[in-house]
């Protein structure tokens, strides 16, 4: 990553506007978010703003087009080829955990898994796609894929236009916290399945005493 950072800095501005864009419209378009994460672009974009190379409402404006286009696309690839495709592409590129976790996200937060996923390195390149296999409501997912990609771009650009020089710190963090953000929904996808479990436990419970207390009465 550092190797391909170091080469994004030594970009003139329009080329560095391309490779904001680009990185993350390929990320869940053509899964290239597994082995080349998005915000490493959109962070390196920040910094050549503080440096004066590019503007930086220019390389805000680049990067939610790109997220935003980048998981339109993938949506439509997984709205009109879903599983299948997932089913040949190498394990070592999408584990089958991460689509379980995708899968899961969808199902407990519907819309606002497509906002959710944008901020999980592991889940991004995945949500768009399994958002089109599970037939979610384009209008639903255009709403929630906008506001995820102006929030999550508007914010990996300022960091690196803030941390200026010290951006190598901020890309390592960047990392570290979308990690952190997949271990939080994977717990409380856990934490809801087993609240849920004990809620329909204990209905049917009472569901059950309920015959027998009448049977008493009588």
């Amino acid at each position: 990553m550092s190797w391909i950072s170091d080469h994004l800095l030594a970009l003139n501005g329009t080329l560095v506007l391309l490779a904001v864009f680009l990185l993350p419209a390929l990320e869940s378009s053509v899964f290239l978010g597994f082995v080349i994460p998005g915000e490493t672009a959109v962070v390196i974009g920040g910094v050549t703003a503080y440096n004066g190379r590019t503007e930086l409402w220019a390389v805000i404006a680049v990067a939610v087009a790109g997220a935003v286009i980048g998981d339109s696309i993938g949506y439509a690839v997984g709205k009109r080829w879903g599983d299948s495709l997932l089913g040949r592409i190498p394990h070592r590129l999408i584990k089958p955990a991460h689509v379980r976790q995708s899968k899961d996200l969808i199902a407990r937060l519907g819309g606002r898994a497509v906002f959710a996923g944008r901020f999980a390195a592991a889940l991004r390149a995945l949500v768009p796609g399994l958002c089109g296999v599970s037939d979610m409501r384009y209008r639903t997912f255009a709403l929630w894929n906008v506001l995820g990609g102006a929030f999550w771009a508007t914010g990996f650009v300022l960091l690196g236009y803030f941390a200026g020089a010290g951006w190598h710190q901020v890309e390592h963090y960047a990392s570290l916290a979308s990690w952190i953000f997949v271990g939080v929904i994977v717990v409380a996808i856990g934490a809801l399945l087993y609240f849920k479990h004990r809620a329909e436990k204990r209905s049917s419970s009472r569901f059950e005493e309920a015959p027998e207390e009448a049977e008493a009465v009588r």
